[in-house]
């Protein structure tokens, strides 16, 4: 007896769900609908969320000037020491203050010059 002449004997075949056949035209899937079709995938959950927020925020997109907050040259005396802020016009300065790295617009800078402060 050589190889191809053997014959396997009670091999069965797995039905293949969805081809028609003895389950009826729907073959088992129900009727129509989503989880009838071929190649279903119920979508996540999560997709719907992020679907939801805005495009391009977060913290990858930032935007990279920082806006500082105001303050005015009547206020400079409320200034704390390391505090970052832009320093605007309107008001009147009382004594000299010398302002070093901090922002400040033209008329404040003339401001602060006439009362006998520096601005760097």
């Amino acid at each position: 007896m050589l190889l191809h002449q053997i014959k396997i004997k009670n091999k069965k075949k797995q039905p293949r769900v969805g081809r028609g056949g003895k389950r009826g035209t729907t073959s088992g899937k129900g009727q129509k609908g989503q989880k009838s079709r071929a190649g279903r995938r119920i979508r996540p959950a999560i997709r719907d969320y992020i679907q939801r927020l805005p495009k391009l925020r977060g913290y990858r997109n930032k935007s990279i000037f920082k806006k500082l907050p105001v303050l005015n040259v009547g206020d400079l005396e409320k200034l704390l020491p390391g505090m970052k802020v832009k320093v605007l016009g309107a008001g009147e300065v009382k004594r000299a203050f010398h302002l070093v790295g901090l922002p400040v617009s033209k008329t404040a800078k003339v401001k602060i010059e006439a009362a006998g402060g520096s601005v760097q």
